[in-house]
């Protein structure tokens, strides 16, 4: 359902993400996204904070700047017009400047969560929807509103609806016409934004008073280099489809352009169920089959493989552009609990993954770094307990807290430059994945062990960035 996952050419992943629609008018107010502040206009460089959570921006197109450039809106319903005539404003303005945007009168008019479930059925019975699809979203919808409860968050209710609206629509509007996504995809910003659809989503099931990020400064060293023209990858981890939403939640506050500009290696599997699309068009992807789910239908082995060589290319051309910051999970899929401790740790590099990936950050042209990433949040959105050939997971979802860190860069020439392959890159791949392991500990540590910042060691400095 929800975002994120990555792969190499042989790896999967799943993901996901959400936004506020650009024409939709839903009559709804969003307060539990913000209390009772004055309104503010600022760009989204300077997003302003709740006790929470750091309060989402609606993406609004400005009149007088680039098309680009976003606003943020923060109200007080008690001093200002209501939300909802908020909304309808921001949707009008993006729509009057863009095509029109499809969407279902059906869920965005909803009033109740019963209100949309009844939405649902309706649209199996008129044969608008297959019953898997509206099985899948009923289920959803039951978890994401349990989780969102346990959060405390004022007026819980209201985000439920609105967000889930807001699902029920995207996924509505793409069974009727199905969204194909090419090897490379950017994010689709307008005439909806599912970016920030996807964020918003995310946003309430993430606890931020226990999530942590790791070594902020080394997150702000990639941003120069970026700037400076060379190109970054992150190879990590990968525990959730929520993982592209998480990281740029986590970031965002400081470091919105790395957030917004994470192109993630993605298995097919996100880019193809119903519930996980939407989510998947907010983020930019290099979409690859897995070696995991490669001959689940041999037939169609041969259309994965030159698929898989396409997006390579797409890669290839892509590095040697400079400042792109590609994540990956070289394991090829998401982490899974110890089926005997029910621990869960890092799955091990593919080898060969990481050295491919290394292979065209050198050879592009352009100087290149690679850092290892670690990412907690299975808690948020846990992956079924084993890998499975059909599309459509069951998805639970709760709160909780989750946490991101990174390491100083590795290079392959002072870990591993004076020994031969294969040797080699089983080296530098134990060193990525070593160092991905220590941070995750740490970042176990602060959330699970509920030791928080103090759970930071020499080489992982925690802190919470939106503070």
């Amino acid at each position: 359902m929800l975002i994120l996952a990555a792969a190499s050419s042989s790896s999967s992943s799943s993901m996901l993400s959400i936004t506020s629609s650009s024409s939709a008018r839903i009559p709804r107010p969003l307060s539990s996204f913000s209390t009772c502040v004055p309104v503010v206009v600022t760009t989204v460089s300077s997003a302003a904070t709740s006790t929470l959570f750091p309060i989402s921006c609606f993406g609004v197109k400005s009149r007088t700047v680039g098309i680009r450039k976003l606003r943020c809106a923060v109200f007080c319903a008690s001093k200002v017009r209501g939300m909802a005539e908020m909304i309808e404003d921001a949707m009008t303005v993006s729509a009057s400047e863009s095509h029109e945007l499809p969407q279902s009168r059906d869920f965005l008019d909803a009033r109740t969560g019963e209100d949309l479930l009844s939405a649902v059925r309706k649209a199996v019975e008129d044969e608008k929807l297959p019953l898997n699809v509206a099985e899948g979203m009923e289920e959803l919808y039951q978890n994401y509103r349990n989780a969102v409860l346990q959060s405390g968050v004022p007026k819980a209710d209201e985000a439920i609806l609105y967000n889930m609206a807001l699902v029920f629509d995207r996924v509505f509007v793409d069974v009727k016409d199905s969204f194909e996504f090419s090897p490379y995809h950017k994010a689709i910003r307008e005439p909806f934004d599912y970016y920030k659809f996807g964020q918003n989503y995310i946003r309430q099931l993430v606890d931020f008073r226990s999530s942590y990020v790791g070594n902020i400064s080394v997150f702000g060293e990639m941003a120069e280099k970026l700037k400076q023209g060379d190109n970054v990858v992150l190879m990590s981890n990968h525990q959730s489809e929520a993982d592209p939403a998480i990281i740029a939640l986590l970031i965002e506050s400081k470091l919105p352009d790395i957030a917004e500009n994470i192109i993630y290696v993605a298995g097919d599997r996100v880019i193809t169920d119903p519930l996980c699309k939407p989510f998947s068009m907010g983020r930019n992807l290099l979409c690859v089959y897995s070696k995991k789910h490669m001959n689940d239908d041999p037939e169609l082995a041969e259309m994965k493989k030159r698929a898989n060589t396409r997006s390579l290319k797409e890669m290839a051309l892509l590095l040697r552009g400079g400042s792109k910051i590609i994540w990956i999970a070289p394991s090829g899929g998401r982490d899974r609990p110890d089926p005997v401790t029910n621990e869960w740790y890092p799955a091990p590099f593919d080898a060969s993954a990481t050295d491919n990936m290394r292979r065209l950050v050198q050879h592009a042209g352009v100087p290149g770094h690679i850092y290892p990433l670690a990412i907690l949040c299975h808690d948020i959105m846990p992956p079924p307990a084993q890998v499975e050939k059909n599309i459509g997971e069951k998805r639970v979802v709760s709160f909780h807290g989750a946490g991101i860190s990174v390491a100083p860069k590795i290079d392959f020439h002072e870990v591993a430059g004076a020994l031969e392959d294969p040797e080699a890159k089983m080296v530098y791949t134990k060193a990525l994945y070593d160092s991905v392991s220590q941070q995750y500990n740490v970042l176990n540590s602060a959330i699970h062990g509920k030791r928080g910042l103090e759970a930071s060691i020499p080489s992982v400095s925690l802190s919470q960035p939106w503070q």
